[in-house]
């Protein structure tokens, strides 16, 4: 780079050539000589070589860089909107109860994953939305009402199993906090059982009759004349095209979907009804009064 500088052209002595025979001097023009050149590579090299050796290192490691990429979608999905919901329920509530909230979502959710999974179905990671839960992506339909209330009784079953862990916690230490994180999830997978739209119970209500969506349909009417909520306006106004089916013909292809076994559609309503009890009475029991 070339610096613009015009200022030594003044500083520099005249020369005096000897001119004619007589020996007499004139002014002659001076020698120019352009100024050297300033450098300003050094700035530059002073940056690259950190990138250089960085460069270096991803290159000896790159096999395991590749492999911590793999992972980076699920970061940004699941670790990324968990964080996020923390954050916002720790506002409300402090973080030790967000905490400890999102943990017993993220353990409901692993429930319908590895149900999924056993089944060989391939599913997304759990992505959450605050104030709405969680769910995870099926990547490919059940192919009959049988898988598909499995993968739906899987979140409560291991959820249940997650607020007994924090009610054991509670249980042996004395901190209140636990005991109501378990009451907490108790609740958060009994309201997933009810028979309705995308929630998990009307999942499994498809093994035992989806004549049960009617009454789920009625629990959340019913829950909305009590007490507006714009959660369960949605997830009623989800169940509709489910409910509506129930009134017309099935084609084939519909009616094999729902073909389940007279075994499978009593274990089926087995384990719902009993969960459902066993969560109903848990709630109770961990119901701290009023003062």
């Amino acid at each position: 780079m070339l610096r613009s500088d015009e200022s030594w052209r003044e500083s520099r002595p005249v020369s005096r050539w000897p001119a004619g025979g007589d020996g007499s001097a004139t002014d002659a023009p001076p020698v120019l000589r352009p100024p050297p050149l300033r450098r300003e590579g050094a700035p530059l090299k002073k940056l690259l070589a950190p990138l250089g050796v960085l460069a270096l290192i991803g290159w000896k490691f790159k096999a395991l860089l590749v492999g911590a990429l793999k992972f980076l979608p699920v970061l940004l999905k699941t670790g990324g909107t968990m964080v996020v919901t923390i954050w916002l329920y720790a506002m409300a509530w402090g973080w030790k109860f967000a905490v400890g909230f999102v943990a017993l979502i993220f353990i409901h959710e692993c429930g319908h994953l590895v149900a999924a999974r056993r089944l060989g179905l391939k599913v997304g990671a759990p992505v959450f939305i605050p104030f709405m839960g969680a769910f995870i992506a099926l990547k490919e339909a059940p192919r009959n009402a049988w898988i598909e209330a499995q993968v739906g009784i899987g979140g409560p079953i291991l959820g249940t199993v997650g607020a007994l862990a924090s009610l054991a916690i509670g249980s042996a230490t004395g901190n209140p906090l636990y005991v109501a994180l378990a009451h907490t999830g108790f609740l958060l997978n009994l309201f997933n059982l009810a028979p309705v739209g995308f929630l998990d119970g009307g999942r499994v209500a498809t093994a035992i009759s989806p004549w049960l969506w009617l009454v789920g349909a009625g629990i959340m009417g019913g829950l909305l004349a009590l007490h507006f909520n714009f959660l369960l306006l949605l997830i009623l106004l989800m169940s509709l095209p489910r409910l509506l089916s129930l009134f017309r013909k099935r084609d084939s292809e519909e009616a094999r979907y729902y073909e389940v076994s007279l075994e499978q559609r009593a274990i089926m309503a087995g384990i719902y009804f009993s969960l459902a009890g066993f969560l109903a009475l848990s709630m109770q029991a961990t119901r701290v009064p009023p003062p």
